[in-house]
């Protein structure tokens, strides 16, 4: 598990309705990324992404951007704090928190 990076991802602005989860999902799995994405009651996306650092990049690049119907104002990217760092199985879909 060195070799893996676990980021923690809050995406603001239009991202709910839009489809914004399950293309996030979608680009992960393509990318071999691990984790889970959920939205939050605040109306922003948390996701947290574990994978190799090249992938995790880039699924952040398509992050910034979401599908074609999302309007992206804000991203943040952290480190994933200690509890969130497993290992994921696969990519799942969470209830709203």
């Amino acid at each position: 598990m060195d070799d893996l990076v676990t980021y923690h991802l809050i995406v603001g602005g239009r991202v709910q309705g839009v489809g914004y989860r399950d293309a996030l999902r979608f680009e992960a799995v393509r990318l071999g990324v691990t984790g889970w994405v959920r939205n939050r009651i605040d109306g922003s996306v948390e996701a947290v992404v574990q994978g190799r650092r090249d992938a995790l990049e880039a699924l952040v690049q398509w992050a910034r951007l979401g599908p074609p119907a999302a309007r992206v104002s804000a991203l943040q990217v952290r480190d994933a704090p200690e509890m969130l760092r497993h290992s994921y199985p696969g990519f799942e879909r969470l209830p709203t928190a």
